[in-house]
């Protein structure tokens, strides 16, 4: 589900009511929260900066059988110059390993494969999350590098080429 700069505004706030009142779906507690803010800022300032990025950046991941939005999944932007999309995706700790990652990264590269201004698809994984690693893997991800992000540390770089998709 995609958010609207107002609903992006609200959750950078950690405003979970006025984001409730914008958004297409309702949210939780956990998306509103502290370990979300950074997120949420970011994409306040990009949705802003260029309105036309928010139908790529992060959104939510909704289950629509139980009607409940389990965490978030998106593009980092719309595709850059070298034609490369970042994807990231995380879910609430209480709806972990139940599909919804994968489910959520499917999603994400199938539109990928879709979009002829997409080449390379990105996605950058913590050393010590190998839980994401193996489902990317599992999708033909390959290591390409390493980078320091100063807020989550030392990252590895996967990517894969979106006409393998």
């Amino acid at each position: 589900m995609h958010l609207t700069g107002p609903a992006f505004d609200s959750l950078a706030r950690g405003d979970l009511a006025g984001a409730n009142a914008t958004s297409p779906v309702p949210l939780t507690a956990y998306l509103a929260g502290p370990d979300g803010r950074r997120l949420w800022q970011s994409r306040s300032r990009q949705v802003a900066a260029d309105p036309s990025s928010a139908a790529w950046v992060t959104g939510i991941i909704w289950d629509q059988q139980q009607l409940l939005a389990v965490g978030t999944a998106g593009y980092h932007g719309p595709p850059d110059t070298s034609r490369m999309v970042e994807i990231g995706y995380a879910v609430d700790p209480a709806h972990r390993r139940r599909g919804y990652a994968r489910a959520a990264l499917e999603s994400l590269l199938a539109r990928a494969a879709r979009e002829p201004q997409v080449h390379t698809v990105r996605v950058t994984i913590s050393p010590d999350n190998t839980a994401s690693y193996r489902l990317a893997s599992q999708y033909g991800f390959v290591e390409v590098g390493e980078q320091w992000d100063d807020e989550d540390g030392l990252e590895i770089i996967y990517e894969i080429s979106a006409d393998h998709l």
